[in-house]
Parts: structure tokens; sequence; C-alpha cells
């Protein structure tokens, strides 16, 4: 029994964070047409009150972010179409990031760069995991097998320890720069600040929902190592 509720609490942990922000986005995103302009839109105007011409738009597969090598922001088709307290919210964070860039916020370039490196290495662990076991067939060596266990380990959690690092310079996008810049230029409602508040939350935590994801995904190898 005790072990059943400590399993419980543990996937409330990882999973909770994700759900709580999937729930956030959802409920401000009805109703579908609360403000007159897109957040594609939006952030097009924001970017010119800023100066920032020279940062275009367009939408991704790839979920909201800000590209700081090409200069652009990049937001889902449903918010950057949407009219939604939701995709407006989100659009200003994503500007949130440009105008980190524009000022030479050191966070946002060592996150860049901390990105860069990561993801191949992220690949390289996941390759290492999979061929432990024919590495350990093949030289009859545990030992062996254990360095490249641990090797993949180290490299998959690596991309957790960027999620959590990088936390602060999603506070900064949101809380900084995106919501005194709604508030500056009246974009929202006066009922929607404490609303935008908490998406604004929910977009920083998303590097917390993947960070937490990343160790289950290395608690989930390293079950598959051990069997």
């Amino acid at each position: 029994m005790h072990i059943l509720i400590i399993i419980l609490a543990l996937l409330a942990l990882v999973a909770g964070p994700g759900l709580w922000v999937k729930m956030v986005m959802q409920r401000y995103s009805e109703p579908a047409d609360r403000y007159p302009f897109t957040g594609g839109e939006l952030a097009r105007q924001l970017l010119d009150s800023l100066q920032l011409q020279q940062v275009g738009t367009e939408t991704t597969d790839a979920g909201d972010h800000y590209d700081p090598m090409d200069k652009m922001v990049r937001l889902t088709q449903q918010h950057y179409d949407g009219r939604s307290l939701t995709a407006i919210t989100i659009a200003a964070h994503e500007v949130g990031h440009a105008m980190q860039d524009a000022s030479g916020y050191q966070p946002l370039k060592l996150r860049t760069q901390l990105v860069r490196w990561v993801s191949p290495v992220e690949k390289t662990g996941a390759l290492l995991l999979m061929a432990t076991p024919l590495i350990i067939a093949v030289t009859r060596v545990p030992a062996a097998g254990l360095m490249m266990m641990l090797g993949g380990l180290l490299t998959l959690g690596s991309g957790a320890v960027i999620h959590l690092l990088t936390l602060p310079t999603e506070f900064d996008a949101s809380f900084a720069r995106a919501l005194p810049l709604l508030t500056r230029q009246n974009i929202l409602k006066p009922v929607d600040e404490p609303h935008s508040r908490r998406l604004l939350k929910a977009a920083a935590l998303t590097y917390v929902s993947a960070a937490l994801m990343s160790l289950l995904n290395i608690a989930r190898w390293w079950a598959i190592l051990r069997r």
C-alpha cells in the first residue's frame, strides 16, 4: 500500500505541472474571439512598437518559441491565428524573448548555446542506451555496458538540467518583459490581467514540465536496462 502511494505521489509530481499548464492554456482559449486581433498580429504590432522590425513572425509545428538564430517569433497555428487570451498572452511571452535578445540578455545567450549543445548530446545518449545490451552481449564485459549505460543516462539527464537552468529566463520574459509591455500598451482587458499572469506563469513552467518528463524518461530507461 505504501509503495502504491509513493508511486502515485511520484506520478503526480512528474505529470502534475504539465497537466496544470495544459489546463490553464485550455481554460483561457475560450472565448476564441475575445480580442479583435490575432496572436500573430499582436506579435507583429509589439515588435514594430519596439523597433524590432528585423524580427519576423511565422507559424510552426514545433511549439511556441523565439528563435534567436533566425530572429523569428514562431507560434503554433492556434496561437498565431487565435484571438483568445491564451493566444494573445503566449504571443507577448515570445516577444519578451525577442526583447531579451535585442538587449543582449546574457542568460538567453547562454540558453541558446546550451540548447545547441544538448540536442546532439541527448541523441547520442539515447543511442548509447539502446546499444548497451548489444555491447554487453558482444564483449561479455558487464563493466563496459555499465559505462555505456551511465554515459547514456547522464546525457539524457543533461536535457532536464538545461530546462531547469533556463527557468529564470522564462520568468524574465513573462513578468519583466511581456506583462509590462501588455500593460503599457493597454492591450489587455482590465479583468484579464490576473488571468494573463496565470498564463505567463504556465508558459514559464512549461520547461519545468519538460525537465520532469526528461527525468521520467531516464527512470524508464533505467528500469529497462535493469531487467
